[in-house]
């Protein structure tokens, strides 16, 4: 048996030889998501590789709760949630799809610790290529049965997965490995940010030492490694205190600050406001226009 990688699961997944067996949608929901939820404003693919996985998502006014076996599908729509439960083996592949880039992620859960098989990004020709499939699996969310329109949410996948291997192998062979690397880190943390995310743990993950992690963000992103990490816990922040009336204590747990104190500190240090202010400055600036 060949080893696991991306390009060969969408492969096989786009010519049939594995066969998507159901497909289930998460839409959008503007109550507080559960702890330790994944939510980002992106359009996301989640797919069980291998194994099996519990797994609780939002549809239609009630939470779903399901163990999700190998060649199931879950699309989750930008700003909803999904909630996997790491508990028995299992290998999962994740497809985020962001405004400029691709990410993608296959990860292998043993049981004990997590195990990065492969990440990369890869560059979105345009804002409409492809953003029409996702548009339409958007609206087929919003009153989706799963009995009735698997078939369609399984044609649209299967298109949304060719176009995604088509950007995977156009651009491997022309990124330098440092890149790749740098937008795979990259996609890790816009994945993972809620949790605890560390140098050595990212240096870990990717088999680099944490000295060359560090210099191969400054190198490739002109960023600071720690920096980034709390660019990316931030603009989620700034993201909930506009659309949600969370305390700020849930909306600093909910963007990956275990401390809301240091999370208040930072926030005015890089906004020049407290984040109760920066809510009130938005919502005062709505109220203005109506």
């Amino acid at each position: 048996m060949m080893p696991l990688s991306i390009e060969s699961v969408i492969s096989e997944l786009v010519d049939e030889s594995r066969v998507i067996k159901n497909c289930y949608c998460s839409s959008y929901d503007s109550a507080v998501p559960p702890k330790l939820a994944y939510q980002v404003n992106f359009p996301r693919l989640e797919m069980i590789v291998q194994g099996s996985q519990e797994m609780s998502w939002h549809q239609d006014n009630q939470v779903i709760e399901k163990t999700l076996f190998a060649n199931d599908m879950l699309f989750v729509c930008p700003r909803s949630w999904n909630k996997p439960t790491w508990s028995t083996p299992v290998t999962t592949l994740s497809l985020l799809f962001g405004k400029q880039q691709l990410g993608l992620s296959l990860l292998h859960w043993n049981g004990t610790e997590f195990l990065s098989l492969e990440q990369c990004n890869t560059g979105r020709r345009g804002p409409r290529i492809g953003s029409f499939m996702i548009q339409t699996l958007i609206e087929l969310s919003m009153n989706y049965d799963q009995k009735r329109s698997h078939k369609t949410a399984n044609l649209l996948i299967r298109s949304l997965l060719s176009h995604s291997l088509e950007l995977l192998t156009s651009q491997f062979e022309t990124k330098p490995k440092t890149t790749i690397l740098f937008e795979a880190v990259r996609s890790y943390i816009d994945h993972h940010f809620q949790e605890e995310i560390s140098r050595n743990l990212l240096a870990q993950l990717f088999h680099i030492s944490p000295n060359y992690l560090s210099a191969l963000f400054q190198k490739e992103g002109n960023i600071g490694l720690n920096e980034y990490i709390i660019q990316t816990r931030l603009e989620h922040a700034k993201t909930r205190l506009k659309q949600y009336d969370h305390t700020i204590k849930e909306i600093a747990v909910a963007s990956g600050f275990q401390d809301s104190n240091y999370f208040c500190r930072v926030f005015r240090k890089k906004t020049d406001r407290s984040p109760s202010e920066y809510r009130k400055q938005y919502h005062s600036k709505i109220y203005d226009k109506v």
